[in-house]
């Protein structure tokens, strides 16, 4: 398994919203280590990391959302420690704002030299605002692609579909699109975190059809697909690279700073290793889970999450869950 980036992380920022499928199981309490402690920590790693392994990228990055307390100088210290965040924001779980205060926070990041901005929306205004579990929180997102456009920052948008917004879909992205957004996206949630409650929503085949042809084709048919197309494929995927992720946390500070780059990766890696061989091939699991007729849409890493766990409940496996991304860990593709 070849290791080509590494991922610091520190979720130290609250979120505003609290979807229903929160990858991070946002919970109103930011478990990331303090702020400047995680800079000076992610500074020296990425440090030695370009030096002893240079063949690997690594970043820094910080959650849970971007309504960091000073985010012009954070902006200025992630494009110091060049990372990705620096020129591109997602903009979701952002603090109420009136129409001057967007205008505001867009001349910022323009200042700033932030070149693309990403929304999430999950449906229609009374529907997201639930998804999103804040009233309000679809009209704050509008009034801020609104400003995007007077600042001159290209944005786009991301729409999770689910058989329970299927039909919302054709009416959204016209508004979307009428908002000036240059590009959207559908795609299928995960069930990862708190996404394990969309189980029972999850997009079948049968809920495509709710969809104008146009809209369909902003789903990428590629990546996702129902289980029967999935385990028919005459080239299954393979996840041959991973992503590392070290995340920190109140809890394992000290003892990360006592430690080099190189150790922390490690031991990463060791963790990535330990979970993945505790389970079945793609394969074998899809013999033993797999429905040939299945026509529910997944991409195929949440495929195979999902029969992993199936194994799991059915065997008792308790190992390190790498795939829980509040902690240090790693995703394979």
């Amino acid at each position: 398994m070849k290791t080509e980036s590494v991922l610091i992380q520190s979720l130290c920022v609250p979120c505003m919203d609290h979807c229903r499928y929160c990858l991070l199981s946002w919970n109103g309490s930011a478990e990331g280590a303090p702020w400047e402690r995680s800079v000076r920590l992610a500074e020296r790693w990425l440090g030695e990391l370009r030096e002893q392994r240079p063949e690997i990228r690594a970043s820094f990055a910080f959650g849970y959302s971007m309504e960091h307390p000073d985010l012009r100088n954070a902006i200025r210290t992630l494009r110091r420690l060049s990372s990705p965040m620096a020129e591109f924001l997602q903009c979701d779980g952002m603090k109420m704002r009136d129409e001057a205060e967007c205008g505001e926070l867009m001349v910022l990041l323009r200042e700033e030299g932030i070149r693309q901005l990403n929304f999430t929306l999950y449906g229609l205004p009374e529907y997201h605002d639930r998804f999103a579990g804040r009233k309000g929180d679809h009209a704050l997102i509008l009034r801020m692609m609104q400003a995007a456009g007077h600042a001159g920052i290209p944005f786009d948008a991301g729409i999770p579909l689910t058989a329970e917004n299927a039909g919302q879909i054709d009416k959204l992205t016209s508004c979307l699109y009428g908002a000036g957004c240059e590009k959207i996206h559908l795609f299928i949630p995960h069930e990862e975190g708190r996404g394990k409650i969309l189980a029972a929503i999850r997009c079948r085949k049968q809920d495509l059809e709710k969809l104008s042809p146009a809209s369909r084709a902003l789903l990428n048919g590629r990546i996702f697909r129902t289980e029967a197309e999935w385990l028919k494929a005459a080239e299954p995927l393979h996840e041959e690279r991973r992503m590392i992720l070290i995340s920190l946390r109140a809890n394992n500070m000290e003892r990360y700073e006592e430690m080099d780059a190189l150790s922390a990766l490690q031991e990463t890696e060791a963790l990535d290793d330990a979970y993945y061989a505790a389970f079945p091939a793609f394969a074998e699991l899809a013999e033993m889970y797999g429905d040939p007729e299945g026509d529910r849409l997944y991409r195929f890493r949440d495929l195979f999450a999902y029969y992993r766990k199936c194994f799991a409940a059915e065997r008792g496996i308790r190992v390190y869950d790498v795939t829980d991304e509040r902690f240090s860990g790693s995703r394979r593709y």
